[in-house]
């Protein structure tokens, strides 16, 4: 019993270790929160030179400018040097990008953002891969799917230090929440600090000495004879073996010789592109833009209703994560699809009809189905947009899968950012059709093209798309050969101590 209750509290201990480096999730929330704090600042507005349209919309996707160059750049660093070396270098962008809060010119500010969206590349590309990597098997599919619900503890975060910084009559209004980006990840600092390296990432490097001790700590709470920590050992280095004599190296060509591989890429294109135009974006980055649509223009009131979004995304994110294991993956993108929906045609009706009459409690009515929007966004594309991505990919492609994935969503961000002004600014509220025609086609896509893949471990995971083909220890002999290896052990330590008897 006593061993057993220390082997679950470093199992969790494992878990939250693997969740505190949740570095890029909260970074980008901060931004999206920020920009929608600031924005509605005028001393923000003088500095930058009064700011519409094409360059408003440039400043709010510098960021992910920044985010998608640096992403094509660390997967070589994630398989090259282990899955935490490409944190640190993340934070030597966040230095830079803070240092530049510092100038007294618009193009500080814009080069800020560019390597604050640099940083957040580097810890949004390796994070979630060490998270799935060195999570407690049972544990893996939650601690994966609250990776991404940092976000909102990002943008709540800022969206209360914008708030209290809204009344100061100088640049400290909006500067005090700018520098402040880089409480969070040293925050968090110490908790990569002390995670371990992922155990495949040493076993695909012939480290399986290092491997074997990370998994007897973690998941076994120091057991030696641990039949779980056989277990994973074999399947986890029987899977990369045969992945490596099957393929002899890993590109993203490989994305398209199979249909299983193309089955993959097609859940990772589109889900990116799901979880950024189901009508977030305009939200996230343009809250006061929105909300000036229907009336509702105090600092004061989209401050805090921008708190109150935030802290409301934050529960139903987390709450989800939590279930992605109970009720399944498919049942929460299908649920998330018919919840947008039913908000976003409140929201689109209510705005068309104020923009008519002009009348303020049907502006006021807006704000309540903005809510229910997120919480159906909040139920599926945030939590599963990362987690969802990284579980479906082997070990070889599984941070080029990722890279897929983070490229796509800063092009359809950067994208989103940059024209919702344009739109915003040109038809206001008939724009928002074009997010009911994307959750519409979600939905469809989702029903006919995402498999259900609880219940599987990452090795097994193949089995999904490839079915027999799939390279993967077969789970019957592994669990023979792991349990083969404790009864030798067992055999050997009673035949020693026998000697030591005679």
């Amino acid at each position: 019993m006593g061993a057993s209750a220390v082997a679950t509290r470093q199992a969790v201990g494992s878990d939250l270790l693997a969740v505190l480096p949740n570095d890029g999730p909260s970074a980008n929330g901060y931004d999206g929160s920020l920009m929608n704090g600031i924005q509605a600042l005028d001393q923000w507005h003088e500095f930058m030179d009064m700011p519409t349209g094409a360059w408003l919309g440039f400043i709010n996707a510098v960021y992910w400018l920044g985010n998608g160059i640096t992403c094509c750049f660390t997967p070589y660093i994630n398989n090259k040097y282990g899955r935490k070396l490409g944190v640190y270098v993340g934070y030597i962008f966040m230095t830079l990008g803070i240092a530049l809060c510092a100038s007294d010119k618009p193009i500080g500010f814009v080069l800020s953002r560019f390597f604050v969206g640099c940083a957040s590349a580097c810890w949004a590309n390796v994070v979630p891969l060490l998270i799935n990597e060195i999570a407690y098997p049972t544990h893996r599919g939650i601690a994966s799917a609250l990776f991404n619900c940092g976000w909102y503890v990002g943008g709540t975060v800022a969206a209360f230090i914008t708030f209290g910084t809204r009344n100061m009559a100088n640049d400290w209004s909006w500067r005090i929440p700018t520098i402040l980006q880089i409480l969070i990840p040293v925050l968090i600092l110490p908790g990569l600090i002390f995670s371990p390296q992922s155990p495949r990432w040493l076993m695909s490097v012939d480290r399986h000495e290092e491997a074997r001790a990370m998994l007897e700590k973690w998941h076994a709470g120091g057991d030696k004879d641990s039949l779980l920590v056989n277990y994973e050992m074999i399947e986890i280095s029987e899977t990369i073996r045969i992945e490596k004599e099957a393929h002899s190296s890993a590109s993203y060509a490989e994305m398209f010789k199979t249909s299983g591989m193309r089955h993959r890429l097609w859940i990772t294109l589109t889900v990116a592109v799901f979880a950024q135009w189901a009508g977030n974006g305009v939200v996230s980055y343009y809250l006061s833009l929105v909300l000036d649509t229907v009336g509702v223009t105090s600092v004061t009131d989209q401050t805090l209703i921008a708190v109150g979004i935030n802290i409301w995304n934050l529960i139903f994110s987390v709450t989800a994560a939590f279930m992605v294991d109970r009720l399944g993956r498919r049942f929460l993108f299908l649920a998330s699809s018919a919840i947008m929906f039913v908000g976003f045609v409140a929201v689109t009706g209510l705005s068309g009809s104020f923009a008519a009459s002009g009348n303020p409690a049907t502006g006021i009515a807006v704000i309540p189905f903005l809510f229910v929007f997120f919480a159906g966004y909040d139920i599926a594309l945030t939590p599963l947009i990362i987690s969802y991505t990284c579980e479906i990919w082997p070990y070889r492609l599984r941070s080029r899968g990722l890279t897929v994935a983070l490229v796509t969503t800063v092009i359809a961000i950067f994208f989103n950012t940059f024209v919702n002004p344009i739109a915003l600014e040109a038809i206001g509220w008939k724009y928002y059709f074009v997010f009911l025609i994307v959750i519409v086609t979600m939905a469809i896509t989702v029903y006919f093209t995402y498999p259900e893949t609880r219940g599987h471990t990452l090795e097994q995971m193949a089995v999904v798309f490839e079915g027999r083909d799939a390279d993967v220890a077969e789970a019957a002999e592994t669990v023979f050969r792991s349990a083969s290896v404790v009864s030798e052990k067992q055999k050997t330590a009673h035949v020693s101590t026998h000697e030591e008897k005679v």
